[in-house]
């Protein structure tokens, strides 16, 4: 059977087939679902140069598929013909000819002839039906240091580029929304979970939910990354500055318009129009990310907290006897409460403090922004450092300042005594003091020592009226 677009009179979203979801009322979903998932890879695939892909692979494609899921059962589908309903399969040839037919029939699949053969292709509508269908199957992670830094750097181009790049401003707000609606699926899918939790009276289920769904997929991937310091939210007030200096920066906004009014074949007004809603819409997302974020940590606090009393609880009570108290007292409170016996039973000793009673896990309190001003230094404080400084540079010993103190004084002379040593400032002093020790100065005095051959004498000297020592003698060493 050949199938085009005149075919089908009534569309659904002005592009669909209507029957285009027939396939996945009946009973052979699933089936239908593991065929459309198999033929993405066979029409999406990178190197597939055109896209007319012939009916031979596309059946070979669906025949491996039937073999993969060992499909060995067929329900009558709506709109099938009387033969069809009483002949069911029996081969794989049958069911690849079945499922492949009703693609057909329900517009999923067209088929063009070319020549002798016939080729299979996806409009474009029901190719980016099938993208979206693929890419909800797999929940592909979001990465949100890259929406952001994506808004940021198209945002730089639009604004440094406005009459050459202008239409990155359309994909900033493009990346915007869809960042922001994945904010909402992950806020869903928090209160989906906790829903989940609350209707589960298995303590090992509840904890096995968490760890599966929460942890793995939401925590890690999404909120974990939202806690950390390498905050992706961090570039927000940059984004924001620069949308409100091009909002009131005329001259940039009109060659956007004009970039507008080129790419889309708009008037001048309504160019500008649309610049002006892209820059409104990036901006309101970004400005409602707070509250965003606030919406989501008490979700995920309430949820800690309900799988936190499950595993306190697990090993202390029978299993389920939680839930099952809590239907009880639930059952309890629809009585009239002079039916209801009093119980003596119960110890009257009250709480010793307000400590005794437990108390839920308190909610991280975010530390509020405050101004840093810088501190000024007393400038008497920094001169008294630096002069420390300076002192204690001239009294640190360096084997090369002793050097050069013992080279100044040899000179052209083949040996000098201690006698012969000037004393003129502290660093001479210092250079004098460790001359007689080089070797206790560690591998650079012992090899400025190599250099020299002292030799010591029993008398004692004077040395310029300041160091009284042992009379020594130094010369260089052949």
């Amino acid at each position: 059977m050949f199938a085009c677009p005149e075919i089908f009179t009534e569309m659904l979203f002005k592009k669909l087939p209507e029957t285009i979801f027939v396939p996945f009322s009946g009973q052979n979903k699933h089936i239908y679902e593991a065929v459309l998932l198999d033929l993405a890879d066979q029409f999406f695939d990178e190197d597939l140069v055109d896209p007319f892909v012939p009916k031979d692979l596309i059946r070979s494609c669906i025949e491996d598929t039937v073999v993969r899921l060992g499909v060995r059962r067929w329900e009558p589908e709506e709109g099938e013909s009387e033969s069809d309903r009483q002949e069911l399969p029996r081969s794989t040839a049958e069911y690849t000819s079945r499922i492949y037919r009703r693609l057909v029939e329900t517009g999923w699949l067209e088929e063009e002839q070319r020549i002798y053969r016939t080729f299979v292709l996806l409009s474009p509508a029901i190719s980016y039906l099938l993208r979206t269908l693929v890419g909800i199957n797999e929940l592909e992670k979001r990465s949100y240091g890259g929406a952001v830094l994506n808004v940021l750097s198209s945002l730089e181009s639009a604004i440094k580029d406005p009459a050459g790049r202008g239409i990155t401003l359309q994909e900033a707000a493009q990346t915007a929304a869809d960042f922001s609606a994945h904010l909402t699926d992950m806020m869903l899918g928090l209160r989906e979970l906790k829903m989940s939790l609350a209707a589960t009276s298995n303590p090992q289920e509840i904890v096995r939910s968490f760890f599966d769904r929460f942890v793995a997929h939401i925590l890690v991937s999404d909120y974990k990354t939202l806690k950390t310091k390498n905050n992706p939210f961090r570039f927000r007030r940059q984004i924001l500055t620069m949308l409100r200096d091009l909002q009131f920066d005329p001259l940039k906004v009109e060659k956007l318009a004009k970039h507008y009014q080129e790419q889309f074949e708009l008037g001048f007004a309504d160019a500008e129009a649309m610049v002006h809603s892209h820059i409104n819409r990036i901006i309101r997302i970004f400005e409602s990310v707070d509250q965003r974020l606030a919406t989501i940590d008490d979700f995920r606090y309430r949820l800690e907290k309900r799988v936190a009393d499950t595993v306190r609880y697990m090993d202390k009570t029978t299993p389920g006897m939680s839930s099952r108290l809590s239907r009880l007292i639930s059952d309890v409170s629809k009585l009239d409460s002079r039916s209801i016996p009093h119980i003596n039973t119960l110890e009257a000793a009250a709480f010793i403090a307000p400590g005794s009673v437990r108390s839920p896990v308190r909610r991280r309190v975010e530390t509020k922004p405050r101004v840093i001003r810088p501190i000024e230094i007393d400038p008497r404080v920094l001169e008294m450092r630096q002069l420390f400084k300076e002192y204690k540079a001239r009294r640190e010993v360096k084997p090369e300042n002793i050097e050069l103190y013992v080279e100044r004084h040899l000179l052209d002379k083949k040996k000098i005594n201690a006698s012969d040593f000037t004393i003129e400032c502290i660093e001479d002093y210092i250079c004098f003091s460790y001359l007689r020790h080089m070797r206790s100065l560690g591998k650079k005095g012992r090899g400025t020592a190599n250099k020299y051959e002292i030799k010591f004498e029993e008398k004692y000297v004077n040395v310029a009226d300041m160091v009284e020592c042992r009379d020594f003698s130094i010369q260089r060493k052949v």
